[in-house]
């Protein structure tokens, strides 16, 4: 089939409604040309998830991916695993990919599957569009990953319409003190091995502290490796941080220091 799906530059879509140029690009958003690594990464990374995808996860994926509603973004798309699961009939479906060799994967997979959908080329910290456009933000496992999360958390606040959504699916720090500490255990050569990836980060609680009213729930990521095995997945919208609503969603914290949600588990 020929690729219908063309990739955009945020430069392209300056004229596209609700989309808009950044002004400025920070040099750590910078387009770099992919490393040998990152290359084999995006090739392997579909194999490396298959079990745990037949375990569940892909189900979960598509429980959550239902309740998309209007323009919808897709953050750090990667290979497009989450195609299949959108329904038909979304105003608008846009992939943004910053990474250059998952992005063309993900370029292949678009054109087959939804080839109605936008691919472009941009960080989750630089949203190109304008502010409260945007009904539904999803976030797969991509705030782990993400340089600055608290930065691109503040941007998905920007670009929700009022009434949007953020549907995620993360792992999270562990709350038992053996997960915790093989998590500080393999951190680093983690990182290394998931280009970035943070087994140990308390992303409910960077939700909350940023402004985000949860309804979360608690699940394991079967068929993966114990450190990145607690997830947590749900929707948010997004409140003032001063607001009383706001302060309604700071999550429990675990007794060995990780995160437990007080909105329901499963």
């Amino acid at each position: 089939m020929q690729n219908t799906t063309q990739t955009q530059s945020t430069d392209h879509i300056q004229s596209t409604n609700h989309m808009q140029s950044p002004t400025q690009t920070p040099a750590s958003f910078s387009r770099t040309t992919p490393t040998p690594w990152a290359r084999i990464s995006a090739r392997i990374y579909d194999p490396f998830l298959w079990f745990a995808e037949r375990r569940g996860f892909r189900a979960r994926r598509g429980e959550l991916l239902a309740n998309a509603r209007g323009l919808t973004l897709d953050i750090g798309s990667g290979t497009g695993l989450n195609l299949p699961h959108y329904p038909r009939g979304l105003e608008r479906l846009v992939l943004a990919e910053p990474d250059a060799a998952m992005r063309a994967r993900l370029e292949r997979q678009a054109a087959r599957l939804r080839p109605e959908a936008s691919v472009i080329d941009a960080p989750a910290e630089r949203l190109p569009f304008a502010d409260g456009t945007v009904d539904t933000v999803v976030s797969t496992l991509v705030l782990c990953t993400v340089d600055t999360p608290e930065l691109a958390l503040r941007e998905i606040a920007r670009v929700l319409a009022p009434g949007g959504r953020l549907l995620f699916i993360e792992h999270v720090r562990a709350t038992s003190r053996v997960g915790t500490f093989l998590q500080e255990l393999l951190a680093t050569p983690w990182r290394r091995f998931a280009n970035g990836c943070r087994c140990n980060q308390q992303t409910v609680t960077m939700m909350a502290a940023c402004g985000f009213q949860l309804d979360v729930s608690e699940a394991t990521w079967r068929g993966m490796p114990t450190i990145v095995r607690p997830l947590v997945y749900g929707c948010a919208r997004y409140f003032d941080p001063g607001s009383d609503r706001a302060a309604e969603s700071a999550p429990a914290v675990g007794a060995a220091g990780g995160e437990r949600s007080s909105h329901g588990h499963r």
